[in-house]
């Protein structure tokens, strides 16, 4: 299956308007948008096939005007079926000049056998908001299918004003390279990653406060550090999907409190 999605916010009247919304199937976007008057625009990425099958192919293009804000949201974990041929996902995301883009995925959820290459591609401009994070699951450990995926490739580059800023590469291969071993997983099932650009942000305070929040949780590590630009990365390690996701969902909430400063 090859799929498309192609999606423009702009800035209108100071709020978020969806001014073209094309997608083919199996996606399907919903404008979850509660308060009316809310500046940033919330739609939901849905799909009507149970997850990512052998050699699908999806493409997507979001494009974020100046002044804009918008929201992603999923509306459940993210499959990766048992695959003959790879599939693959690439994201093209371009935020202009002072607007926001922030998108949490649900986990994804590689099953034995899955192979699956994701490309990210985010351009920002000089006064650019990015929130992005995801969750990698070790597959269905309950049906004994922890690592037993072939292969999770993803690529995440951000691009300031066409130059490129930040890249990460994340590629485990069970058959290939334990993923126990010191410098991999060591243990852990379960691995997620946050990336927060804001223009104005103060990222030492922001650290400290991140730092403080995690030393809350039970059962994981974690790493937070500075960026190139003006902003954080977070890596979190755990054994548990729910977890690690409410945990990212709690940390763009105080990245938001100090946005708002």
């Amino acid at each position: 299956m090859i799929a498309t999605l192609h999606i423009q916010v702009v800035n209108k009247n100071n709020l978020s308007v969806l001014v073209k919304s094309y997608c083919t199937t199996p996606y399907k976007i919903i404008n979850i948008t509660e308060d009316k008057s809310n500046p940033t625009l919330q739609l939901m990425l849905m799909s009507s096939s149970p997850g990512i099958l052998s050699g699908d192919v999806y493409n997507q293009l979001i494009e974020v005007a100046e002044q804009a804000a918008l929201q992603m949201h999923t509306q459940a974990y993210q499959r990766l079926f048992t695959m003959q041929l790879q599939a693959t996902q690439t994201a093209n995301i371009h935020v202009a000049n002072g607007a926001t883009f922030i998108y949490l995925p649900h986990p994804t959820v590689p099953h034995a056998g899955a192979s699956y290459v994701s490309a990210n591609n985010f351009y920002l401009q000089q006064n650019s908001t990015l929130i992005f994070g995801e969750v990698l699951t070790c597959g269905r450990k309950l049906n004994n299918e922890a690592f037993l995926f072939n292969k999770y490739h993803s690529i995440t580059q951000i691009f300031m004003q066409n130059k490129l800023v930040i890249k990460e590469n994340l590629l485990v291969q069970p058959g290939v390279l334990d993923v126990n071993i010191m410098g991999q997983l060591e243990g852990y099932t379960h691995q997620a990653s946050m990336v927060c650009i804001h223009p104005t942000m103060v990222v030492p305070q922001l650290i400290s406060t991140l730092v403080t929040a995690l030393h809350t949780q039970q059962g994981i590590e974690f790493g937070v550090s500075a960026t190139p630009i003006n902003g954080v990365m977070i890596r979190l390690l755990g054994n548990g999907a729910e977890q690690l996701f409410t945990c990212l969902q709690q940390l763009l909430n105080l990245v938001q409190q100090q946005m708002k400063h």
